[in-house]
Order: structure tokens, then C-alpha cells, then sequence
């Protein structure tokens, strides 16, 4: 077994491929008493980087895409954690709930407000002061709701009191998001798995994030592909613009080729091949990347 486990390391890492034990990360249950058996899944993964990686006072809560049906939990999570790390960056992978185990809105963004809920509660023990939000695809819709709609404060319906500022990311990075429920660009997949078929004309503009961006939206840091074969880039377009429109600090960076899924390291292309990069210094000139 141990001869198998080693030629699995090494042939991951001739593809390039991060691989992870599970002692790389503590695991923190999203939900105390479960009411049902859907909130029993979900959890935070808490990658604390090493003291050779040095210590940010920034945490970044990472959201994996999957057309809100499952979780990339690997390439769009605990890679991009490890990624983090590198800067010193606390990162923590939140696996929320989805459509292929039976949940639909508002499942989602209530774990999202009780990750940043949780965070909050950790922070001086973790050594952070500022909590940001990454997404990727249905991941990106996510975080762009949690920055704007962190008012609309889930947790109380759910009888947990929290205020509404916790709730609230310093900054969100949605990286070739989903962002719009219009017929026009809209991805299927995700709209149906999010609002269930029976969604109806206000459930496609409410959930429309270009149409509910708030005067005080956080900063913003967004990044798309014209070749995205999944998630129409026009997304990411009117999204900019209607942030642009509110007057939201906004970095947009669209690359030409870099296609769809590829996280922080699978990049398939020389565009996207140091896309972090650019993420890294964003952080620095807004002063978000805090030793």
C-alpha cells in the first residue's frame, strides 16, 4: 500500500497535480445539531500555512464551483488553499451544501454567512483581521451574493443572532463566475440547480447579481476567458459593468484563452499561467494582504 500511495505521489506530480493528506487541514462542522441530514456535510477546511510560509493577518474563504450541483473540492479548493498558504494567507475551503444531495437556495448562501460567521469567531486565535471570499463558477455566483447580500442576514432566519456586518467579505474575487440568471447568458445547470425548475421571472432577477449590486459592495477582483466553453464570459462583463455603474472598486482582467475549471494551477494556457500573480499584487495595492 505505502509503494502504491508513493507511485501515486509521484506520477500527480509529474502531471503537475498538488496532493493533499488529509492532516493538512482541520476540519470545523458547519452546524451544530444538524436539524436534518443535509446540514451534517457541510464544514470548513482550515489550511493554516507553516511558519517557513510566514503569517498574514488576511484569511481568504474559498468557494469550489460546480453548477451549484457539486464541489470541486480539489483543483478550485484545497489546491488554491495550499496556493494561499504560499503568501502566508490563512485559507478556508468551505464546503457548502448542493443540489445532488437534495438542496437548493437558501442552503448555500446560509452556509456561506455561517462560514463567515465561524471565521469571525476564530480570528484572534488564527491571528487574522482581515476575511475575504474566492469563488470559482457556481463558486463565484456565491461569494458575489455574500458580498451583496450580506444585509439580508440568513442566519437570523435560521434564529442565529450575528451581526451583519460579520457577514460581510473585505473582498470578493469571483474568478469566471456565474453571475447572471437571464436567458441570454445564463448557465443552465447552475440556475436550475440553485433555484430548483420551478423558478420563476423574480427568482431569475433577484438572483441576477448584475442587477443587485449594492452601493456598498466590497472590492472586487474578477477574471474570465473569452473561450470559456461553459460559463458564457458575458457574465463576467455585465457584472463589471454594473459595478462600474455603482462605482465598486473593480480590477476586471479578461484573457482571450484559458477555457473553464482550472483553479489557481491548472492553467491551460499562458494568459492564466500567473494569474495569481496578478490576484497577489491586487491584494497588496489595496492594502488586503495584511502581515
Amino acid at each position: 500500500m505505502q509503494r502504491l500511495i508513493f507511485t501515486l505521489t509521484i506520477f500527480f506530480s509529474l502531471l503537475g497535480v498538488t496532493t493533499f493528506a488529509a492532516q493538512n487541514y482541520e476540519v470545523i462542522k458547519l452546524w451544530d445539531n444538524p436539524k436534518d441530514r443535509k446540514e451534517v456535510r457541510p464544514e470548513l477546511r482550515v489550511f493554516h500555512p507553516s511558519q517557513e510560509q510566514g503569517k498574514s493577518k488576511t484569511c481568504i474563504l474559498i468557494c469550489p464551483g460546480g453548477s451549484y450541483h457539486h464541489l470541486g473540492l480539489i483543483n478550485e479548493g484545497e489546491e488554491v488553499a495550499e496556493y494561499f498558504n504560499q503568501w502566508g494567507v490563512t485559507a478556508v475551503v468551505l464546503r457548502y451544501r448542493v443540489s445532488m444531495r437534495g438542496n437548493h437556495h437558501p442552503a448555500m448562501i446560509e452556509d456561506f454567512q455561517r462560514a463567515m460567521q465561524l471565521i469571525h469567531e476564530n480570528a484572534e486565535k488564527w491571528g487574522i483581521e482581515t476575511i475575504g471570499a474566492i469563488g470559482f463558477s457556481a463558486g463565484g455566483h456565491l461569494v458575489t451574493m455574500g458580498g451583496a447580500f450580506y444585509k439580508d442576514n440568513y442566519l437570523k432566519k435560521k434564529g442565529i443572532d450575528v451581526a451583519d456586518d460579520l457577514l460581510r467579505p473585505a473582498f470578493v474575487c469571483p474568478i469566471y463566475p456565474v453571475v447572471s440568471m437571464q436567458d441570454s447568458i445564463v448557465h443552465h445547470k447552475s440556475r436550475v440547480d440553485l433555484l430548483t425548475k420551478k423558478y420563476t421571472e423574480k427568482d431569475k432577477e433577484h438572483f441576477s447579481m448584475e442587477k443587485q449590486i449594492p452601493t456598498d459592495m466590497p472590492p472586487v477582483f474578477l477574471l474570465a476567458c473569452k473561450d470559456d466553453d461553459v460559463v458564457d464570459y458575458r457574465n463576467s462583463e455585465v457584472l463589471y459593468k454594473a459595478l462600474m455603474e455603482k462605482g465598486i472598486s473593480c480590477e476586471y482582467h479578461l484573457m482571450n484563452k484559458g477555457g473553464h475549471g482550472f483553479g489557481m494551477i491548472r492553467t491551460r494556457s499562458e494568459e492564466t499561467h500567473n494569474w495569481g500573480v496578478i490576484l497577489e499584487k491586487w491584494l497588496k495595492q489595496n492594502n488586503l494582504l495584511n502581515y
